[in-house]
């Protein structure tokens, strides 16, 4: 274990472990999401006050469950609930037997655990879309109220309103806790895919901190994926998000400089990306489209399957991934895909024409706020050599970004232009 603080130690658990404690609980309560979430919040401030006090445990995360785990418990106890009583008990026998027993060990019914429960839940077809993935990446994940705000651009009270109706309609409508048979799988595929691709998106780039990446979101994201693979054998699309997260993660090594800033695509050291994850998600891709995959998640796959053959930026098919983008525009229209198509544009035909699709999408208003639209543009008048523009543009970018390694990367190409637009 690592020399690390307990406040260091409770962090990383809270980060590492929060959704699968917060899943576990919902179990014991019988699917109250809202007395989970204060049971493990009371677990976790019973920690920050023992473990400076009496030392980290040898085993944080199983520490943290079995106080939480009997938290819920004692409230079922306190409400005299005699029926939810014996259940609790055996769903908290059943989770100390859980814990003793290696992954390796277990069938398929016990690695169907309960993030995934979770996740099926979260994603039940009574609760709107954004709800699902509210509901998901604040319980599953653990992300802030504010947080997820910022992700779906609204403010925190009103994200706050959204969670609080979610959960309660959970509670009183008694969605049942459980991976929905066969049958009833397929309404709530398309959710569950959504939410774990925003899982991942959010680990892979996050919005905001110190860190570009939050390995412990991918991996879960990862986990979960191969999971409904296994899960759903037979499903295109399933297959087609474990093959694009597979061949973003690959990259991940290359994107991060050892100082932690940020290294585009053009730039990263190709011989850094995981050649094992590259190959598996090839791998995913060439089952999914033996499955007739041509839905979103394979024309994004085959995108990065490009970027993952081709020796260089250079060297790269942009114009066929002009085209899959192009198509993706009819499938799943949307504004950040419009934004990824005009910087193929502009690799595949000259920035000029990439920066006409970009002037357009920002007449259009559809991504005020968002920081990579001002940073792309930024970027095509810099390669165009209109320096002040570019300037501009960067500082525009600068306004609106909120992790500091893309804030560091903006910084220096601002001075960049703006030291080029005093020598000319």
């Amino acid at each position: 274990m690592m020399d690390l603080s307990p406040s260091s130690h409770l962090d990383r658990v809270y980060r590492e472990h929060h959704g699968r404690i917060v899943a576990t609980v919902i179990r014991v309560l019988g699917g109250d999401f809202l007395a989970a979430e204060e049971v493990v919040q009371e677990a976790f401030a019973d920690a920050l006050v023992q473990w400076p006090r009496e030392g980290t445990p040898r085993e944080p995360k199983a520490w943290l469950m079995r106080a939480a785990r009997n938290k819920a418990v004692d409230r079922l106890r306190r409400g005299e609930r005699l029926d939810a009583r014996v259940d609790a008990l055996e769903v908290a026998a059943q989770v100390e037997q859980d814990a003793a027993t290696s992954p390796d060990e277990r069938g398929w019914s016990d690695t169907a655990d309960d993030t995934l429960r979770l996740l099926f839940t979260c994603c039940h077809p009574a609760l709107s879309s954004e709800a699902q993935v509210a509901l998901a990446l604040r319980t599953l994940c653990g992300l802030t109220t504010d947080e997820i705000a910022r992700a779906f651009l609204i403010p925190s009270a009103t994200l706050g309103q959204r969670l609080v109706r979610a959960q309660r309609k959970i509670r009183d409508a008694r969605i049942p806790y459980i991976i929905p048979d066969e049958e009833m799988l397929a309404e709530r595929t398309l959710g569950v895919l959504h939410t774990l691709y925003l899982v991942f998106s959010e680990g892979y780039a996050a919005t905001e901190g110190p860190e570009l990446l939050r390995v412990d979101l991918c991996a879960e994201a990862l986990r979960l994926g191969r999971l409904a693979r296994e899960l759903m054998p037979r499903d295109a699309e399933v297959a087609s998000l474990l093959a694009l997260m597979l061949l973003h993660h690959a990259r991940r090594h290359a994107r991060v400089a050892p100082d932690g800033g940020l290294i585009l695509l053009d730039h990263q050291d190709r011989s850094r990306w995981d050649r094992a994850e590259l190959n598996e998600g090839l791998e995913q891709l060439d089952i999914a489209l033996s499955l007739g995959a041509c839905g979103p998640y394979a024309l994004q796959a085959a995108i990065a399957a490009l970027h993952a053959q081709a020796p260089s930026a250079q060297e790269t098919d942009w114009e066929q991934i002009v085209a899959l983008y192009g198509r993706l525009c009819v499938i799943a229209p949307g504004p950040v895909v419009e934004l990824n198509r005009a910087a193929a544009v502009a690799m595949a035909r000259g920035p000029d024409q990439g920066l006409a699709l970009v002037d357009d999408l920002e007449a259009s208003g559809r991504l005020e706020g968002y920081h990579l639209l001002p940073a792309a543009r930024a970027d095509l008048l810099r390669r165009l050599e209109r320096w002040k523009e570019a300037a501009a543009a960067y500082q525009r970018a600068l306004a609106l970004v909120r992790t500091q390694p893309e804030r560091r990367y903006l910084e220096e190409r601002l001075r960049e232009v703006l030291d080029a637009s005093r020598e000319t």
